[in-house]
């Protein structure tokens, strides 16, 4: 039984660097947004030894799933970059489960698993806000990391702050209607059409071990070295997202409350509330809390060093 298990584990894989191959020898033309033909030998080539090192134990099908994805998604990405050099990738309608299965390692009861539909397409930020954006908009800089950097991630920023930057933004601008995101949608596009603990595959540590798909995604306390960095270093998830696992914890527009048990269409969220919802996990905290399904929730008025967000754009029908 073992060997025929890992006869079909083989077979999967083969299928898999052989349509990495494929690519690879095509005429693909990739946007200016997505990875350069170089880039993607590279991304192959480390994928590939780590599937031959590590067959045997450490990756399965929703790695190879989701290595199915970001390749064959990288030509399908449409985005927008604003004046502020803040991109957007176009998030198509679609139905996912919300929530976390009851194995999932570091899983927390409020995380009731519920089908979600979204019936209207969307922007949402590639990464989160920077510095250097915050202070073209605001013209100040509250980040207590301030000297990370311009490409650093914006934090000590309260959802009250938040408010008041979208509202600049939005006066500044004036063609586009720049919000946050909802929770579901959060979910959704961290998601990317993964069914895993992260967006590339399972979680293996609740703590702040290593956990090798978390390292590849984002920074939390196994990686970090106490402080925030750059947004896109790590590996962007299959819609072209970055930092949707770790660095800051990113605000969402909605009060916080239960999730419902049943499924839902386009949800906003309780119509009031005390605390807001806060999504992603930081630089501090541990694997578990850095996982697509986690939740968190402060009052909008409370600011740390570990508080950011990303914005959406809503499309009028």
């Amino acid at each position: 039984m073992k060997s025929e298990i890992k006869m079909k584990r083989i077979f999967i894989v083969s299928l898999l660097i052989a349509f990495n191959f494929l690519l690879l020898k095509s005429n693909l033309v990739l946007s200016n947004e997505c990875l350069t033909q170089e880039q993607l030998e590279a991304e192959v080539l480390k994928e590939r030894k780590k599937w031959d090192i590590n067959l045997d134990n450490q990756y399965g099908i929703e790695e190879v799933v989701y290595g199915l994805q970001l390749i064959s998604g990288l030509k399908n990405i449409e985005t927008l970059t604003n004046d502020y050099g803040m991109t957007f990738v176009l998030v198509q309608p679609g139905t996912f489960v919300m929530g976390s299965p009851e194995n999932e390692l570091g899983r927390d009861s409020k995380e009731i698993q519920h089908s979600v539909t979204f019936t209207q397409a969307f922007y949402i930020q590639t990464t989160e806000v920077t510095q250097g954006q915050w202070k073209a908009v605001m013209g100040n800089n509250p980040s207590y990391f301030s000297s990370c950097g311009d490409n650093c991630p914006v934090e000590k920023v309260s959802w009250n702050d938040v408010m008041e930057f979208i509202i600049s933004l939005n006066e500044k601008e004036n063609k586009l209607e720049y919000r946050l995101p909802t929770e579901a949608e959060w979910e959704y596009a961290a998601r990317a059409g993964s069914t895993s603990a992260f967006a590339n595959g399972k979680i293996s540590e609740t703590g702040c071990a290593l956990d090798v798909n978390l390292n590849e995604m984002g920074w939390y306390c196994g990686n970090e070295n106490s402080k925030t960095h750059p947004v896109a270093q790590k590996n962007a998830n299959a819609w072209g997202l970055f930092d949707m696992h770790g660095n800051v914890w990113e605000w969402c527009n909605d009060w916080y409350d239960s999730y419902p048990d049943i499924s839902v269409t386009n949800p906003t969220g309780p119509s009031s509330g005390t605390q807001r919802v806060l999504r992603g996990g930081d630089w501090g905290s541990p694997s578990q809390s850095s996982r697509s399904a986690k939740r968190s929730a402060t009052f909008p008025s409370y600011c740390d060093s570990n508080f950011g967000f990303r914005l959406s754009i809503t499309l009028n029908p």
